[in-house]
């Protein structure tokens, strides 16, 4: 076997056989002293640490039992008009009265609730079924507001029953304002069509809206009541200066609960 004559000279060398061998640099036990720290802390938020989760969906402010639109069962025309937009009345009040032939109609409310769009007016040739009022269905003026979320059907079998919400209010921007507070009250079993959300609503536009991305679930949320203007609990301390109206589009995030970054590499 021959070396060569450069290695044998060094081993040769007397001053060279006390030097330790060098395994590796210092820097490099530094690089590895910090790569397993990361590691070890690394497993260690994975196994006590959590994640947050949430699932959004958009919706309304509407009461418990919906609206519906009001049609008139005869046709001809509108020669009264008894009610306006935001006006709350019992049962059987009168609404409109349609001049059919000669005779006339009286229209009158089935259910106690308050106007939220009038569509009729007086002068205006109608057809039999045709729409003269938006009506939200209140038993008691001091019913509260809902919000009704329409929860994509893949996402809402990871909603319960109390998980917390945070409402995006359009009428009350969330930058000043903050987020409307809330906690889930019910979710529906069975996705809705667009006519189960359009007959719910007293909307067919709102239907095509919240069914845009296929037939979502129904997820109702309790709204928290709060010492503010608006009579319920923001973000913020005092919320906005107002009162919110149903019939407002709002954005819900839901609130899941929290998993450990270790369950997924399990999973």
């Amino acid at each position: 076997m021959r070396f060569r004559e450069k290695a044998l000279a060094k081993l040769q060398a007397p001053d060279e056989l006390d030097v330790p061998a060098r395994l590796a640099r210092p820097q490099s036990w530094i690089a590895l002293a910090v790569v397993a720290a990361v590691v070890v802390s690394g497993g260690i938020w994975a196994a006590v640490g959590t994640l947050p989760r949430t699932v959004r969906a958009s919706g309304i402010l509407t009461h418990l039992q919906g609206s519906f639109s009001l049609q008139s069962p005869v046709a001809g025309q509108i020669t009264g008009v008894f009610v306006s937009q935001g006006n709350t009345f019992p049962q059987g009040t009168p609404m409109f009265t349609v001049q059919a032939g000669d005779r006339t109609e009286i229209i009158r409310s089935v259910t106690g609730g308050r106007v939220t769009a009038m569509l009729g007016k007086v002068g205006q040739v109608i057809a039999a079924g045709s729409d003269l009022a938006v009506i939200e269905r209140v038993e008691d003026q001091a019913d509260g507001l809902v919000a009704v979320l329409y929860v994509p059907a893949g996402e809402a079998g990871l909603i319960r029953k109390d998980s917390t919400v945070d409402l995006s209010v359009q009428s009350a921007p969330a930058q000043e304002f903050g987020v409307l507070r809330g906690t889930v009250q019910s979710v529906g079993q069975f996705a809705e069509s667009r006519q189960q959300i359009s007959d719910f609503l007293g909307d067919d536009q709102l239907g095509e809206r919240f069914t845009s991305l296929g037939q979502p679930l129904k997820v109702v949320v309790r709204l928290t009541d709060g010492e503010t203007a608006s009579g319920y609990r923001w973000s913020t301390q005092n919320g906005p200066p107002y009162r919110i109206d149903s019939r407002t589009l709002v954005t819900g995030a839901v609130h899941l609960s929290s998993v450990k970054p270790i369950d997924w590499v399990v999973l």
